[in-house]
């Protein structure tokens, strides 16, 4: 019997279908993923991963879920309570290095099609959103934190798709890191051309 066998027959079958998965999309992206080549991986019979996954979005659903996890664990780790536009930078650079990282996963969290009634997904997505707005929160707490979560989130995921489709430079770690932590800081710390009074416009024009 096999160790994927005798994980199924302890019940370890969804596990072990989706290690078999995360394995095939980093050989293959998501092109490859069906049930039927995760069963062949798992080493079960081709319709045993039904058991737990009613098709191909319902496991898809599943490892992004799982991917959405280790993506927050991932951001916390970089820095667990971020306070200040510097920090909020630090945790950029570990969303676009978890892409570059773990790019076949990431993908399949953020553009492949996944079932959105599906409660586990559902549920992590929640909590990314969450870990995001709390963030925002922290570090500008004067903000509407609806508004400026979503564009945060919207201008670091960006970047990521950038960094991934080879239209930033992903030479080193370090560039990397500079060329996200310069853009955050840039757009975070930015601020606006103050309006020049309206002697100084009556003088110049004067002049």
């Amino acid at each position: 019997m096999t160790q994927a066998n005798a994980s199924y027959h302890h019940g370890d079958l969804r596990a072990a279908s989706l290690r078999a998965a995360r394995e095939l999309l980093e050989e293959d992206g998501s092109a490859g993923l069906s049930l039927r080549a995760v069963a062949r991986r798992a080493g079960v019979s081709a319709t045993a991963p039904y058991r737990h996954f009613a098709d191909r979005d319902a496991l898809v659903s599943a490892v992004a879920a799982e991917g959405y996890v280790e993506l927050a664990a991932h951001l916390a780790a970089a820095h667990p309570s971020p306070r200040t536009p510097e920090d909020l930078a630090e945790v950029a650079v570990a969303y676009v290095r978890f892409a570059l990282e773990r790019p076949a996963l990431f993908r399949v969290m953020f553009a492949e099609p996944c079932d959105p009634t599906n409660e586990e997904r559902v549920a992590a997505t929640a909590a990314i959103w969450e870990y995001v707005r709390g963030i925002v929160h922290g570090v500008f707490p004067g903000s509407d934190p609806e508004a400026l979560s979503t564009a945060v989130w919207a201008i670091v995921h960006g970047l990521a798709f950038l960094h991934l489709d080879g239209k930033l430079d992903t030479s080193t770690p370090e560039v990397v890191s500079a060329q996200v932590h310069a853009a955050v800081q840039a757009l975070l710390t930015a601020a606006p051309a103050q309006p020049r009074p309206e002697s100084a416009i009556a003088e110049q024009v004067n002049a």
